[in-house]
């Protein structure tokens, strides 16, 4: 008798150990397919998160930086007559940011906005010049945008820095390096924006001038000076 009691308590015994094998396996997988979905969740938020990153970086800092010295075109009563000094332009060079994303300058997806210590302009900008001429000068610029008849160079005696002036404060692109002929600024090329001051618009020294690009991604390209003593015809504004 006390053998098979032996012998029954062993067979119970080994039932439940397998029993509880296959629970813990159960548990095992179901913890393993668990351990998975959050896994595969917290990759997911961790991705949305990297772009929603990246997209907010491009989105607050601007694709344009400025290539060069910003210059203003002066007036003074020994150059232009003028018998106060003015500047009667101001050229700002351009190019891609180190990262940025290319810049599609048409003046329907681009503006400019102007800012003096006594003017305010929305948008001055009129559009880029035809990007298959390049221009290693702001005169031949204008002349250029007389011959393409842009907004407020109509006349062709306009011209801000031999000349006169546009009938209103206007703001055009014209092409330094190129690589094709497009109106999209791309990596490598350099355009300068160049602001022709209408007469009664015209900044003068110790004054504020603020220029803000806006375009179609990233933040605005904001650009402020203070203007100078004006002596010369060529005005280093820094």
């Amino acid at each position: 008798m006390n053998l098979i009691r032996k012998g029954h308590r062993k067979s119970h015994r080994g039932v439940i150990g397998v029993e509880s094998a296959i629970v813990m396996i159960a548990f095992v997988i179901v913890a393993a397919a668990l351990a998975f979905v959050v896994l595969n969740m917290g990759f997911s938020t961790t991705q949305k998160a990297k772009t929603t990153i990246v997209s907010g970086l491009g989105e607050a800092s601007s694709s344009l930086q400025i290539s060069g010295k910003v210059k203003g075109i002066g007036c003074t009563s020994s150059t232009k007559g003028c018998s106060t000094p003015y500047l009667n332009a101001t050229i700002i060079p351009l190019k891609i940011a180190s990262g940025g994303d290319s810049v599609n300058l048409q003046n329907s997806t681009a503006s400019v906005k102007y800012i003096s210590n006594s003017k305010s302009f929305d948008n001055i900008y009129k559009g880029p010049l035809a990007a298959s001429t390049t221009y290693n000068n702001a005169t031949a610029a204008f002349n250029a945008a007389v011959t393409a008849s842009v907004g407020g160079f109509v006349n062709a005696a306009v011209n801000p820095v031999t000349k006169s002036l546009p009938s209103q404060t206007v703001a055009i692109v014209y092409w330094a390096v190129t690589g094709n002929t497009n109106a999209i600024l791309d990596d490598g090329e350099h355009a300068v924006l160049a602001i022709a001051y209408g007469n009664n618009d015209r900044p003068a020294a110790l004054d504020k001038i603020r220029v803000e690009v806006v375009t179609p991604t990233g933040a605005a390209l904001s650009v402020e000076r203070n203007v100078p003593i004006i002596t010369n015809t060529i005005v280093d504004l820094g």
